[in-house]
C-alpha cells in the first residue's frame, strides 16, 4: 500500500513538472528568441541555443515605441486601479457580509448576477459616458469605470462572512468605529485573499488590452500593452519576430514577477489581527 502510495506521488510530481514545462516553455522561447540576432535560427528546439546574444532588438523595440511615456501609462493605470479596487471591492463586501440593510440580499443577487455578463456589452455605453465627461485620452478611463468590480466584491465577501461576529462586537463595545475596524480587524484576519484579488487585479491591469484600446487613442496615452500588439508585422520582406518577441517579453515578465511577490503574503495566520492587545 505504502509503495501504491509512493508511485502515486511520483506520478502526480512528473505530471505537474510536466505542465509547469509546457506553461513556461512560452515564455522561455520568447525569451531566448527576443535576443537572438537576425540571422539566427528561430523555429524548432534548435533555436533555443543563442549563437551570438544580443540587445539589438530591445533597442530597436524602444525607438518603435515611446517607452517612457508607455510604460509610466501602464505602471500608473496598474497601481492605481489596483489600489481602488483593493480599498473598495473589501468595504463593499464588508457592508454585504456584516450590514443588515433594506434589500441586502436582493443587491448582493444583482452584483452576482452581474457577472454573467460580458465586460465588453458596456463598451458602447461605457465609451459614451467617457466621452461625454471628457475623459477619453485619459488615464482615469481605465480606473473609474472599475473602483469595483462584481466579482471583487463576491470573493472578498464570502471571506468577510467567516469573520467571527463576536470580534467585532466586542471591538465596537471598546469604541471602534465601524470604519477602523475593517480596516484594523477585518483587512488583517483576511489577508490570503486580499493577496490573492491583489494578485489578480494586478495582472489583469497590467494586461489589460481592450479597454485601453477603446479609451485611448492618443499614442502617447496608450499602455505598453498595447504597443506592443500594435508592433509592425514587416520590417521590408521580413517578419522582425526578435523584435516583437522583445516586446512580448517585456510585457510578460513583470506580470511573473508582480504574481509571485504578491503570493508570498499568502501565509498563515489569517486571524492574526484579531488578538486584543
Amino acid at each position: 500500500m505504502r509503495k501504491h502510495n509512493r508511485n502515486v506521488s511520483i506520478l502526480v510530481h512528473l505530471l505537474l513538472i510536466l505542465m509547469v514545462v509546457i506553461a513556461l516553455f512560452p515564455v522561455l522561447w520568447s525569451c531566448v528568441i527576443s535576443v537572438k540576432s537576425v540571422g539566427e535560427k528561430i523555429s524548432g528546439f534548435s533555436a533555443l541555443t543563442i549563437a551570438s546574444p544580443t540587445l539589438a532588438n530591445y533597442k530597436r523595440l524602444f525607438q518603435l515605441i515611446p517607452m517612457k511615456e508607455q510604460l509610466f501609462n501602464s505602471v500608473f493605470t496598474t497601481l492605481v486601479g489596483t489600489a481602488t479596487t483593493m480599498f473598495f471591492c473589501p468595504l463593499a463586501g464588508f457592508a454585504f457580509a456584516k450590514y443588515r440593510f433594506p434589500c441586502r440580499d436582493v443587491l448582493f443577487y444583482f452584483v452576482v448576477a452581474t457577472m454573467t455578463i460580458p465586460a465588453e456589452v458596456a463598451s458602447v455605453p461605457l465609451f459614451m459616458i467617457m466621452k461625454n465627461i471628457g475623459l477619453t485620452n485619459s488615464l482615469w478611463s481605465l480606473i473609474l469605470p472599475r473602483l469595483t468590480t462584481a466579482v471583487g466584491v463576491f470573493y472578498l465577501r464570502q471571506y468577510i462572512m467567516d469573520v467571527p461576529d463576536e470580534i467585532l462586537e466586542a471591538a465596537r463595545i471598546d469604541g471602534c468605529s465601524d470604519f477602523r475596524i475593517f480596516w484594523t480587524i477585518v483587512c488583517p484576519m483576511i489577508k490570503p485573499a486580499l493577496a490573492s484579488w491583489a494578485s489578480i487585479t494586478l495582472v489583469a491591469r497590467w494586461n489589460d488590452f481592450f479597454w485601453p484600446l477603446l479609451f485611448l487613442t492618443k499614442r502617447s496615452k496608450q499602455t505598453l500593452m498595447v504597443s506592443v500588439a500594435q508592433l509592425p508585422l514587416a520590417d521590408g520582406l521580413a517578419t522582425p519576430w526578435q523584435v516583437i518577441l522583445a516586446g512580448t517579453t517585456l510585457v510578460i515578465i513583470p506580470s511573473i514577477i508582480i504574481y509571485v511577490v504578491i503570493q508570498s503574503f499568502q501565509k498563515d495566520g489569517a486571524f492574526e489581527g484579531a488578538i486584543k492587545g
